[in-house]
């Protein structure tokens, strides 16, 4: 990423406490197939325990939930989203949550631009990037718990 490692990634462990004590989360690009990231996701924040939302904007259903159209649909309580959409809509979606007073973004590997990071700290967002965030959802499962090993290794996964 061009950006420079600015107070955005200082910052990641309270980023991280702060992402985390939302009551409510939302998922933006929930996909219908469950190969894609934004379902896998979802799937993976609901199994859980965690209260999230999709957010898709046929409104279609996907893994037994109706899904919203825009951020702007949310409760009020949702006050994490994650985006796994292409890095201009999660510009949009960065808009959205300014105007919604959404307080956190995890923009997931492949989501994430200058532009939108820029955006959000500019709004005051908190913003994640360039981690995935199955590795934060305990417990982690799979090929995730091998990435997360590997991560703490290296000394690249923070603790929090």
């Amino acid at each position: 990423m061009s950006l420079p490692e600015i107070e955005v990634r200082e910052n990641i462990k309270d980023s991280l406490r702060e992402f985390f004590s939302s009551p409510a989360y939302a998922v933006v690009g929930v996909s219908r197939s469950r190969k894609k990231i934004g379902n896998t996701i979802f799937r993976a924040m609901k199994e859980r325990g965690l209260r999230v939302h999709g957010v898709h904007l046929s409104r279609c259903e996907i893994e037994g939930e109706r899904m919203l159209a825009s951020v702007l649909d949310l409760d009020e309580a949702v006050h994490s989203v994650v985006t796994a959409v292409p890095p201009g809509v999660t510009s949009r979606v960065v808009e959205e949550c300014a105007e919604r007073g959404i307080g956190n973004i995890w923009m997931q590997p492949g989501s994430e631009s200058d532009e939108a990071i820029r955006a959000a700290t500019a709004h005051g967002i908190h913003v994640i990037y360039g981690e995935c965030i199955i590795l934060f959802l305990e417990p982690v499962r799979s090929f995730h718990a091998v990435h997360k090993w590997i991560n703490r290794i290296a000394g690249v996964y923070p603790e929090w």
